[in-house]
């Protein structure tokens, strides 16, 4: 129980969708300016960042937080709803639940406007994976090779030494390199 002017503590939730946003840490670094400009001089007492699409519902970085909000009374506070979530069903369990989360860009609303948004953040992510997957098929046409960096990383030794004989061969069979070997002995 709180004492009379106790004020809960927040725990901060960040999320990004991909790991560019990931390694630029520009939209992580918004959402905590939104957050620390709501708190004015307070701070969160702890910070989970997840990389993972806000249509998915399986985040364990989330979970992590609402567990700890719930062992420790505190808030949950994200800069914004389609931070939380792009479901709809899901952000309904979690308006549903035990823990008190807070939006910084609706700090007032009520629990039907936020269904009001986060529909149209659902729509919204609808939209947005359309337009992606257009743009996929576009380069695949246009002869573009698909897929994560890390997968070509993997194939990037391979890659090195297949160019690597591919030189050494063409330097071998030029007449200008033959003639000069010659030369040489």
């Amino acid at each position: 129980m709180l004492n009379m002017g106790q004020q809960k503590n927040y725990i901060a939730y960040l999320r990004q969708s991909t790991m560019k946003q990931e390694i630029s840490g520009l939209g992580v670094e918004a959402q905590r300016e939104i957050i620390q400009n709501y708190l004015k001089e307070r701070k969160p007492v702890a910070e989970y960042i997840e990389t993972e699409s806000g249509r998915k519902s399986d985040r364990p970085k989330l979970t992590e937080a609402l567990e700890v909000c719930r062992k420790t009374g505190s808030i949950l506070i994200v800069a914004k709803l389609d931070r939380l979530s792009r479901n709809v069903a899901f952000t309904s369990k979690l308006l549903e639940s035990d823990v008190e989360i807070v939006f910084c860009d609706f700090p007032e609303a009520n629990k039907l406007v936020l269904h009001i948004i986060s529909s149209i953040a659902e729509y919204e992510a609808g939209l947005i994976s359309q337009r992606t997957k257009q743009s996929l098929r576009a380069k695949k046409a246009r002869g573009c090779r698909l897929g994560k960096s890390e997968n070509l990383l993997s194939r990037l030794p391979q890659a090195v030494e297949n160019s690597n004989r591919t030189n050494r061969q063409k330097a071998l069979d030029n007449p200008n390199n033959k003639r000069a070997v010659a030369l040489l002995k």
